[in-house]
């Protein structure tokens, strides 16, 4: 099959370019479409594969400030021209979803519906000077949405990456999806465990990730946390913080990997589509404090406690042993409320493992390939009466 693959944007490596990596396993002859590309800036893998792009790609401050043609994306993905393939994948979190596919079937892995423009319109917006633009934006976020809502009937099947973004597809476009989970490279986290008296976050310093959850909650129960991440919170984190906390700023994989090892507990204050880094800590064998919200809740299983202490139900499926524990709001008090709680559990390193292996690269490549095949043959059996008719 000629396979085109649509991605957003390549400017860096984060999960978005994990799960295109993924795709490029499954086809290796597939040709890569997107708005921006960076060269250098995404891995050999998907470097070494013919890479088209908008003609966006040559607008002036475009390698660093392409977020800025946001107004105008719509313009440039529907530029991009699809022809003479049989098959079109797109890995959306904006746009991609709504590329002209020259008729080919068409199945969108969505990481999320266009969150700058849906449910995360104020967290983008909020803040600094982006509050100055809060009114110029409000207009053209609602263009944005009506044309996103209006170019789901391009997409023949949605794969959503989590139960929480189904849900967001649902509610946004008025389609059901089927979930396959992002890959996670869980090989990386098999050193033995070495457990130190801290806890523990990895997160962009950014006000929706909720850090300043973390950093109160260990603050006020006088416990060892360390934040390994860098942003625009840096400084607000830090006045607030107690001796309690270290901030390390920007740390390499390496050094991720060997901080899972050694935590106590990766803890996870924000709502996140999937939450990658979560599944990590859970291959290292460290267990997980998480708000009771987002994907998080496909990943982690454990009971959720109210900020009183008290267990109110038990998440995730129903089959696995707890891997950690949930907060049911979010405050800092119902956060500490979840570290005490955990004192008294003892999750096995084991079980965490096993729980990690759900969301191993080679079960999302299955996944996506049983959807395909899903998609194929529900066209293919809708044509049928077509083609009798024809014959006949």
């Amino acid at each position: 099959m000629r396979v085109a693959i649509v991605h957003d944007w390549l400017t860096g490596m984060r999960g978005g370019e994990r799960v295109l990596e993924a795709m490029l396993d499954l086809f290796p002859g597939a040709e890569i479409f997107t708005l921006f590309h960076v060269p250098g800036s995404v891995s050999e893998k998907i470097e070494e594969r013919p890479i088209h792009t908008s003609a966006l790609a040559k607008a002036p401050f475009a390698r660093r400030g392409f977020r800025g043609y946001l107004p105008v994306f719509p313009l440039a993905v529907e530029s991009l021209r699809i022809r003479g393939f049989d098959l079109v994948l797109s890995s959306s979190h904006c746009v991609a979803k709504a590329v002209r596919t020259g008729g080919a079937p068409h199945l969108c892995y969505c990481h999320t519906p266009m969150r700058y423009v849906w449910d995360q319109f104020d967290s983008y917006f909020d803040g600094g000077y982006r509050r100055l633009f809060r009114g110029l934006a409000a207009p053209v976020a609602g263009t944005l949405r009506r044309w996103d809502a209006a170019t789901t009937a391009r997409v023949d099947a949605f794969v959503a990456n989590s139960s929480h973004v189904r849900d967001r597809i649902r509610r946004s476009y008025g389609r059901d999806a089927a979930v396959v989970h992002p890959p996670v490279d869980t090989a990386r986290f098999r050193a033995p465990r070495a457990p130190e008296d801290f806890y523990l976050v990895v997160s962009a310093l950014v006000p929706y990730k909720r850090v300043a959850l973390a950093v109160r909650a260990c603050t006020l129960l006088g416990r060892r946390l360390v934040v390994a991440g860098d942003g625009p919170e840096a400084a607000s984190l830090r006045r607030i913080a107690g001796p309690e906390v270290t901030f390390l700023g920007r740390v390499s994989d390496e050094e991720v990997a060997d901080l899972y090892r050694r935590c106590r507990a990766f803890l996870f204050p924000g709502v996140e589509d999937f939450g990658i880094t979560a599944v990590e800590a859970q291959a290292a064998g460290a267990p997980v404090v998480a708000l009771a919200e987002g994907g998080l809740l496909d990943s982690v299983c454990g009971p959720r406690v109210n900020r009183a202490g008290e267990v109110e139900e038990w998440c995730g499926d129903e089959r696995s042993e707890d891997t950690g524990v949930f907060f049911s709001e979010p405050t800092a008090e119902a956060l500490a409320a979840a570290l005490v709680h955990l004192d008294g559990m003892s999750p096995s390193e084991e079980a965490l493992r096993r729980n990690a292996e759900r969301f191993a690269a080679p079960v999302f490549r299955e996944g996506l390939l049983r959807e395909i095949v899903r998609m194929l043959a529900r066209q293919a059996s809708a044509a049928e009466p077509v083609l009798a008719l024809a014959g006949s």
